[in-house]
Parts: C-alpha cells; sequence; structure tokens
C-alpha cells in the first residue's frame, strides 16, 4: 500500500469515529438541539459529508471498485427490507 493510499484510509478511520460520536450526540441530546450555533443534525451532515468525501477518494483512487461499493450498498439494502423495521 502506497503512502497516498494510507493516508486516505487513516483519515476515512478518523471520519468514522468522528460519525459516531455525531450520531451519539443525536440520541443524547437529540438532532435539533444547538451547541455553537449550530445544531447536532448540521454537525451529523458534515461529518456524513465529510466520509462521504473520502469513500469518493477511495474509489477515485482505485482501492475500491464503484460498481462492486453500489452492488454491496444494494445487498445491504435488502437485507435491511428483510430484517429492520426502517421499511415496514
Amino acid at each position: 500500500m502506497n503512502d497516498v493510499d494510507r493516508e486516505i484510509m487513516l483519515i476515512t478511520q478518523e471520519e468514522c469515529a468522528e460519525v459516531t460520536q455525531a450520531i451519539s450526540k443525536c440520541f443524547r441530546f437529540g438532532l435539533n438541539e444547538m451547541y455553537n450555533e449550530r445544531t447536532n443534525k448540521q454537525r451529523l451532515t458534515e461529518e456524513l459529508g465529510d466520509l462521504h468525501c473520502m469513500i469518493e477518494l477511495m474509489v477515485e483512487s482505485g482501492m475500491i471498485n464503484r460498481e462492486e461499493l453500489l452492488n454491496a450498498s444494494g445487498l445491504k439494502r435488502q437485507k435491511l427490507q428483510k430484517w429492520s423495521a426502517i421499511f415496514k
């Protein structure tokens, strides 16, 4: 693995942790709770955007294949439709 790929993976890992933290704040305090002039929903959106950027960089660098990524996403949706209350 080259240095650029390592950095992309490291930053992606950090962004995953920040998304986890933002979700935790939403659970603890609510989506619309304000902190430093931003809501938890705004913070979550920002962190998800950062993660999305890193996933796109993984695709652009050739670390992962876009079609395989979209296929994996579709398979997860199918599992959720079967086993989760999200779609009921």
